[in-house]
């Protein structure tokens, strides 16, 4: 495992964090997720359980002594009990709440139907959190064209392309980020890209990602550092995600959508919904063009404008009957 963690865990843990990202193609980042909150659950446990003093400062226990027995042991109000600590001494949103939830309960259904460790799964009646669910965010037409137009300088080929593929492409930031010149097929007007998991997917490109790609090539750099990353930093070395960031936010500001709770995942977003308001796509051709492994996160793409409400509300042939 590629980690700037150093996984302090028991080998029941190791075992299944390998299992996660070599077996199931979990990313580097869900997997180190995974640890963090099985770490922190441990920690709790071995403390709720008195198997260490309550003196001991949380984030000093240990948890590579954490054994079977003592998983064993583990009960549903156990757990319930550890939620109950998240919220009265972590303050951990829902969210946050919701994926420890799913951490801990994969874990141990891992342990129960994959290894047979237990014979009963304590998480199998374990209800995840609900949490909000609002709107994204995103940027209107009229704003994604003042964006675009916003760009200048000396990197403006480059920057107007970053813009152009997050806003017509939906991809990550970290796809974004990883892409490679030989990704792009301009034969087929197509361009492979790297999502979650290492999970590979075609995405093509419209008319205006062909163009501003064409004129961001004519100028990259050819002598460089990187020579395989399309995107090349000032330094000519392959642009990071915080690099990419940067770009984003000094357009954004440009615009006055700094401060907004605008951001690069928000352009994704935006493609998203104009694909689907615009283009009436498909919502399961837009899961395989965003690589959402599940249509239901797809589905927050389906919300409809307050404008189309109101034209929908108008369209009712009972819309101008009115009482004599």
């Amino acid at each position: 495992m590629n980690s700037k963690y150093i996984y302090e865990a028991p080998e029941i843990l190791k075992e299944y964090l390998g299992y996660m990202q070599n077996i199931r193609g979990k990313s580097q980042k869900t997997v180190d997720e995974y640890y963090l909150d099985l770490r922190t659950f441990f920690r709790y446990i071995k403390l709720n359980k008195g198997l260490v003093n309550d003196s001991c400062e949380f984030s000093k226990i240990s948890i590579s002594d954490v054994d079977i027995e003592l998983i064993k042991t583990i009960t549903l109000t156990d757990i319930y009990s550890f939620m109950d600590f998240t919220i009265r001494d972590r303050q951990n949103t829902a969210k946050t709440r919701s994926r420890k939830t799913s951490s801990i309960k994969s874990f141990f259904s891992y342990i129960s139907n994959k290894r047979g460790i237990l014979a009963v799964n304590p998480t199998e009646e374990l209800e995840v959190p609900k949490t909000k669910k609002s709107l994204p965010k995103f940027l209107s037409l009229e704003q994604c064209i003042e964006l675009l137009k916003s760009v200048d300088g000396k990197f403006k080929e480059r920057d107007y392309c970053i813009l152009t593929i997050f806003l017509n492409c939906g991809v990550r930031l970290s796809e974004l980020a990883g892409l490679n010149l030989n990704d792009i097929n301009f034969n087929e007007n197509v361009m492979i890209v790297t999502g979650k998991g290492n999970k590979q997917r075609i995405v093509y490109l419209n008319e205006a990602c062909v163009s501003a790609l064409k004129k961001y090539l004519t100028v990259r750099p050819n002598e460089n550092y990187d020579k395989n990353a399309l995107f090349l930093s000032r330094l000519k070395k392959r642009m990071g995600n915080q690099s990419i960031q940067d770009v984003v936010y000094k357009y954004l500001k440009k615009i006055g959508l700094d401060g907004n709770g605008y951001s690069v995942h928000k352009l994704r977003h935006t493609a998203a919904t104009l694909m689907y308001q615009y283009g009436n796509v498909d919502i399961r051709i837009l899961q395989e063009m965003l690589g959402h492994e599940n249509l239901g996160t797809t589905e927050i793409y389906t919300h409809i404008s307050s404008e189309q409400l109101e034209k929908a509300a108008a369209s009712n042939p009972l819309a101008k009957y009115k009482d004599k």
